[in-house]
């Protein structure tokens, strides 16, 4: 069956079963549908929300020259706020409105419930921020693609920086048990472990959410941590840190680009100081990254949010994959997006087999005077 009227088919069965629970409403023109899912709302909103921003420039920027082959771009936003049970039904609702490609999902949790309705539609997804390695190396999303590196290549920043640079010699690892925080965090718990210099002293779960985490800190304490390799995302770390430092615990907290966002600054304020994150390399030096920034002052009269230019790169790559390819049916943009390099803020890219962005990488951030200062 072509992929074309394999996708047609999905959507009709998808829209026979979604109607009662979500009108179906027709968009009025011959338009590419360019899809942007993740958080826009809750705790996580402050990920979610530059992304959105990405691509309504991106998209504008290509309206303004005529779209792709004389179709304009008409953007399909939803919001999953980072839940997985969310994200089935976010994706359910944009491949029932007849999105052509998807910018998101955000959090790896959510993305990876969202991918299986996609792959069954023929829908290329490309994540400017879901790190679990699995996406990609599982070889079971052959539609997915992301502007981000791996989780291995985070953890191995984490631990490397912790044993290496840190000297770290007793670790704790905590996670938030989400796919993308214990992913992350069983992950380091091995590299340390096979270093031979340290050593991993407590492995644990904290529970997303909660008010009061002092009984992790106590642990962390009775252990004799030295150092916290936290993987997760900012509102347990805030949390934590500032038990850590309410109890006077004081040892190295290292997290991962799950923390390295403004809001955690903002909700730790003082406590945040001296804490460590990793992060995507800096792209200051990119013309294309200076330029991008500056249409998000002129747009919104405010700095672009975290993975603000992995996003905005995704988009464009998405935008140039379906240009070149001369199509949206899948097989033709996935082609496109391994063979074709495309100019953008994160670097000259393309995608390898796997759907990850070949020259991306990871450094290490700390928190220094209020803001997040690349570690040199």
């Amino acid at each position: 069956m072509r992929l074309g009227l394999q996708k047609k088919l999905f959507i009709t069965a998808v829209a026979l079963g979604f109607a009662m629970a979500v009108p179906v409403t027709g968009i009025a023109g011959d338009t590419i549908k360019f899809g942007v899912a993740g958080a826009q709302s809750g705790d996580l909103a402050s990920y979610g929300l530059p992304t959105v921003k990405a691509a309504e420039l991106v998209v504008a920027m290509y309206n303004a020259k005529g779209g792709i082959n004389g179709k304009k771009i008409e953007l399909l936003i939803e919001d999953d706020v980072c839940k997985p049970e969310v994200a089935t039904n976010t994706a359910t609702k944009l491949v029932t409105d007849g999105v052509d490609v998807v910018l998101g999902h955000i959090c790896s949790g959510a993305t990876k419930a969202a991918l299986p309705i996609y792959k069954e539609a023929g829908v290329v997804v490309m994540s400017p921020s879901a790190t679990d390695t699995g996406l990609t190396f599982s070889g079971d999303y052959p539609n997915f693609f992301r502007t981000i590196a791996h989780n291995d290549a985070q953890a191995i920043a984490m631990a490397d920086f912790a044993i290496n640079t840190v000297g770290s010699k007793k670790i704790a690892v905590i996670h938030d048990k989400g796919d993308y925080g214990k992913g992350l965090a069983e992950i380091a718990k091995k590299l340390v472990e096979e270093s031979g210099k340290a050593e991993v002293v407590l492995f644990e779960g904290v529970t997303p959410g909660a008010v009061d985490y002092s009984a992790i800190v106590q642990k962390i304490k009775r252990k004799g941590a030295d150092t916290v390799l936290f993987g997760g995302y900012h509102p347990e770390a805030s949390k934590i840190v500032t038990m850590m430092n309410k109890k006077r615990l004081k040892v190295t907290f290292i997290s991962d680009d799950g923390v390295k966002d403004d809001t955690f600054i903002k909700v730790a304020g003082k406590n945040a100081e001296g804490v460590y994150a990793t992060g995507p390399k800096d792209t200051s030096s990119n013309p294309l990254s200076g330029i991008s920034i500056e249409a998000h002052k002129k747009a919104y009269n405010a700095d672009p949010g975290a993975f603000y230019e992995a996003a905005y790169s995704a988009a464009i790559a998405l935008l140039n994959a379906i240009e070149k390819a001369g199509s949206t049916d899948m097989p033709a943009v996935v082609k496109a997006l391994r063979t074709e390099k495309v100019d953008t803020p994160v670097g000259k890219i393309h995608f390898d087999e796997k759907g990850d962005a070949v020259g991306v990488g990871f450094v290490m951030y700390q928190v220094k005077d209020g803001k997040y200062m690349e570690v040199k």
